[in-house]
């Protein structure tokens, strides 16, 4: 069980501006760097396979210039492993790639794709990464996440997030079952995607997640308020309801 409840803040989106127009600005490492000083906890980062965002230059740098853990998401591909491996980051977020969507749409499947799971976790975790796998809230995917021998998982807050009214209390109810489930099974349990000011409160309460990872919600606020002033209420956010669970 967590006490803090780390932020770690996904500059993707920041690549996502840089790249509509070319060129360098806005730079995500001097965003990642603003993000620290606001109060991030971590950095993540997610390498797709068709660079839409995020670049390789990209992660070379955070890793050389940022002070802060890099959690870099990444693909179960034989080209994102070999980049995981030359840079070392603090951990690596094993998750779904669909080259169509938008962003990531789902939990990863480690029930179905257990046996080509095995040998990315087995040699991140013997380079000395941590491996996380972002999944959807199901106990099920936990328990094959422990015979997998990842000590993170990841739960998928999207469905959560888009939900309204009793469906919005459904999938928390799923979420905090999940989290308890992780905390039993000695999984370390963190949650992210589509979190916002308006629906982080129930998630950042659930006392046995460890970490949030929030990006895109506060990309947005930014260009209304600042990067520093959109984290910082985040983080307000999170320790009140960290305070009164």
């Amino acid at each position: 069980m967590s006490t803090h409840l780390r932020l770690g803040v996904n500059i993707d989106h920041v690549a996502t501006i840089r790249n509509a127009r070319g060129g360098i600005h806005p730079d995500p490492v001097e965003a990642a760097k603003l993000a620290v000083e606001a109060g991030a906890d971590g950095i993540t980062a997610h390498l797709r396979e068709d660079r839409r965002h995020i670049s390789d230059n990209d992660i070379t740098r955070l890793c050389t210039e940022v002070d802060k853990p890099l959690n870099f998401e990444m693909a179960a591909t034989e080209e994102m492993l070999e980049i995981a491996l030359r840079h070392k980051p603090h951990a690596a977020c094993i998750v779904p790639e669909n080259r169509a969507e938008r962003t990531t749409e789902g939990g990863l499947d480690v029930v179905g794709g257990f046996d080509r799971l095995v040998p990315y976790v087995n040699t991140l975790t013997k380079a000395g990464i941590k491996v996380s796998l972002f999944i959807e809230a199901d106990p099920q995917q936990l328990d094959r996440a422990v015979a997998l021998g990842a000590p993170i998982v990841e739960l998928h807050t999207g469905a959560y997030c888009e939900a309204t009214g009793a469906d919005r209390e459904r999938e928390l109810a799923r979420i905090i079952k999940a989290a308890a489930h992780a905390e039993k099974v000695g999984l370390e349990c963190h949650a992210g995607h589509g979190l916002t000011l308006d629906t982080v409160e129930p998630i950042a309460a659930i006392a046995s997640i460890a970490e949030l990872n929030i990006g895109h919600f506060l990309v947005g606020e930014a260009i209304f308020f600042g990067l520093e002033k959109s984290i910082q209420a985040m983080r307000a956010r999170m320790d009140k309801a960290r305070d009164q669970s």
